[in-house]
């Protein structure tokens, strides 16, 4: 089974750069990745450019104009040109575990959506990550000696199975099989604005569409490197869109994948 591993990108090359070392160390081989920027840098294509000849995957890209948040409409685009059975939905400032992969692959199984959890590492430890790209760094007693947040979700239990499902999605480490995003039109880019319409919206009409949901808690694990949070003073306007569409009950969404207006 082939994987298509889409990661979210906006203005942080450093951070790339440590996440696409990420998956050069995965110990799992057969996936794809694509680059899905909210935003089109010039920079960028020459980055990927030089990246891509070191790299054992290959290495795609699909960008749009910073237009503020459209962060749904690129991750559709990243979609469209999908060559894997499977998706997994990374972040650009998230370092995923060299298993990472791997355990998607392991546990991927259609009428299921997977979500794994985070680390969230401090600034001093993402200023020594980017400064060294060590992959040392990320070791339990890095985490541990530089006071990150969330280190138990980055305990590594190929075989733990949390059956708490209560947790919800993050739209920074999860993976289905696109078959499933298809049938709900993929992600609404009706969301403007951060934080509801890339994880809690997702989540909600692919469950209403009967998707079962498991935790990779333990397998699936990233690593956060530290920013400044962005968009968070409009987590508001995004819960009331999410509110009103719960409550129409729309679950192929009109504005997604495939434009129905």
């Amino acid at each position: 089974m082939k994987i298509s591993v889409i990661i979210g990108f906006y203005k942080n090359l450093p951070f790339l750069d440590l996440v696409l070392d990420g998956l050069q160390r995965q110990n799992f081989k057969d996936f794809e990745v694509i680059i899905a920027e909210d935003d089109d840098a010039p920079e960028t294509p020459a980055y990927l450019e030089r990246r891509s000849h070191d790299l054992p995957f290959v290495l795609k890209h699909v960008c749009q104009k910073d237009d503020g948040f459209r962060k749904n409409k690129i991750l559709n685009a990243a979609i469209r040109i999908s060559e894997g059975e499977f998706l997994t939905i990374l972040d650009g400032d998230c370092i995923p575990h060299r298993s990472l992969v791997k355990e998607y692959a392991r546990m991927a199984k259609e009428g299921t959506l997977f979500f794994g959890r985070r680390v969230l590492m401090g600034e001093q430890l993402t200023q020594k990550l980017v400064a060294s790209r060590d992959p040392g760094l990320l070791s339990l007693y890095s985490q541990f000696k530089h006071r990150s947040k969330r280190i138990e979700d980055g305990i590594y239990l190929p075989f733990f199975r949390k059956r708490n499902k209560t947790n919800g999605l993050l739209g920074c480490n999860w993976g289905i099989f696109k078959k499933h995003i298809l049938e709900v039109n993929g992600y609404d880019e009706d969301y403007v604005t951060a934080g509801v319409g890339e994880d809690i919206d997702i989540e909600w009409r692919l469950l209403a569409n009967g998707i079962k949901k498991q935790s990779m808690r333990h397998r699936a694990i990233v690593y956060h490197l530290y920013h400044i949070a962005h968009y968070s003073q409009d987590a508001p306007v995004s819960k009331a869109l999410w509110r009103a569409k719960e409550a129409a009950g729309r679950i192929y969404c009109v504005n997604g994948l495939n434009k129905h207006h």
